[in-house]
């Protein structure tokens, strides 16, 4: 706006002086014009860099000395084109850096510089210029406005691509942090096996050959269900892969404890029931990691696991174990990377996971989810 009124003025200034060549004293016109463009020109640039309550003084002050200056030029030119424009370009200026009320003021009054003339020919020319100035005066608005929306339209944008930027980050720590989970729960457990099962194969190698091999077998056996286990993790990210009801699922992860030497037990009380994916995977992942960490921490030789449909519209899971139990204070903590696991888990699904010790000794991992 600022650079169309800058060559508006500077096209009226050309008009007054081509106008001026038909008076026989052109030099005043000329003047005139020239001064009134020159400071026009000057507010046209400074004034809109002044802060608010600053730039309205400074804008009635230029109001102030424009519209006599106007009237002055408007008799030298003999209320020429070049004339009205200048002052036309004014009521634009005033839209742009005045309030509304002070701009139409503005508007009003230009018409005035027509007083001069008997009541007819005032009366007639008041009310062109007056239609002219409103008619700027609406045009400056209206572009006003699209400018202002073109600047928020524009922030909105950058606005928007931040918020994407940030929700497509957010979505690739939400997938790092499930694969990072799915790895830990369930690589991290068929290996956890593996070593224990190696383990005792090695200790009986010596006096129990035959047994040694059995155990062997089982981690052999292990090692594939850690292999299909990868695959599946990997095939998740194209295609969801549909795991075997809870119940089943628990079995065999209790049947694998049992390999090892650990005397693990299912028990299922309530009405069983369809649960949601996630709040089945938040069950079965608990499970794993209860006996994992029964294998590899608690020193225990039996491992206790319960499925208890609630009819509070709950579904609880606990592991318990025999074992030495939690160190004083200590509840897996935040540096436990498994337990930190299953407590995301849970807690997308609505759920919690409290760890504690177990009625009479060793420890309970409890987890109870909506279902």
């Amino acid at each position: 706006m600022t650079r169309v009124l800058a060559v508006m003025t500077c096209l009226a200034l050309l008009t007054v002086a081509a106008e001026a060549t038909d008076d026989p004293h052109p030099l005043l016109a000329i003047a005139l014009g020239t001064t009134y463009a020159a400071h026009a020109l000057v507010s046209l640039w400074w004034l809109p860099r002044q802060p608010v309550p600053r730039r309205y003084w400074l804008t009635a002050a230029h109001v102030c000395l424009q519209l006599p200056l106007g009237v002055l030029l408007f008799g030298a030119a003999h209320a020429g084109v070049g004339a009205t424009l200048l002052l036309l370009v004014l009521v634009s200026q005033c839209v742009l850096l005045l309030p509304l009320p002070a701009a139409a003021g503005v508007t009003a009054v230009v018409p005035l510089v027509h007083l001069g003339m008997g009541w007819a020919d005032f009366a007639r020319n008041a009310l062109g210029l007056l239609g002219a100035a409103v008619f700027t005066a609406l045009v400056t608005a209206l572009l006003q406005q699209a400018q202002r929306a073109r600047a928020e339209l524009a922030e909105a944008n950058e606005l928007l691509r931040g918020y994407a930027a940030q929700a497509v980050e957010l979505a690739t720590t939400r997938e790092r942090n499930r694969l990072a989970r799915d790895i830990h729960d369930g690589l991290g457990h068929h290996l956890t096996v593996v070593q224990m099962q190696v383990q005792a194969a090695r200790a009986v190698l010596p006096t129990d050959p035959a047994r040694a091999d059995a155990v062997l077998a089982k981690a052999q056996h292990q090692a594939s269900e850690a292999l299909a286990e990868v695959r599946r993790s990997v095939a998740t990210l194209r295609d969801p892969v549909a795991r075997p009801p809870l119940r089943e699922a628990l079995e065999t992860l209790t049947g694998e404890a049992a390999a090892t030497g650990l005397d693990a037990t299912l028990e299922v009380t309530g009405p069983e029931r369809p649960l949601p994916q996630e709040a089945e995977e938040s069950l079965f992942r608990s499970a794993q990691e209860g006996l994992t960490n029964v294998r590899k921490h608690a020193g225990a030789t039996c491992a206790r696991v319960t499925l208890a449909y609630g009819r509070d519209g709950t579904v609880r899971l606990a592991v318990r174990d025999d074992g030495r139990g939690l160190s004083p204070g200590g509840d897996g903590g935040p540096r436990s990377f498994g337990l930190l696991g299953l407590r995301e888990r849970a807690a997308r699904v609505g759920g919690r996971v409290t760890v504690g010790p177990a009625p009479g000794s060793g420890t309970e991992l409890l987890v109870e989810v909506p279902g």
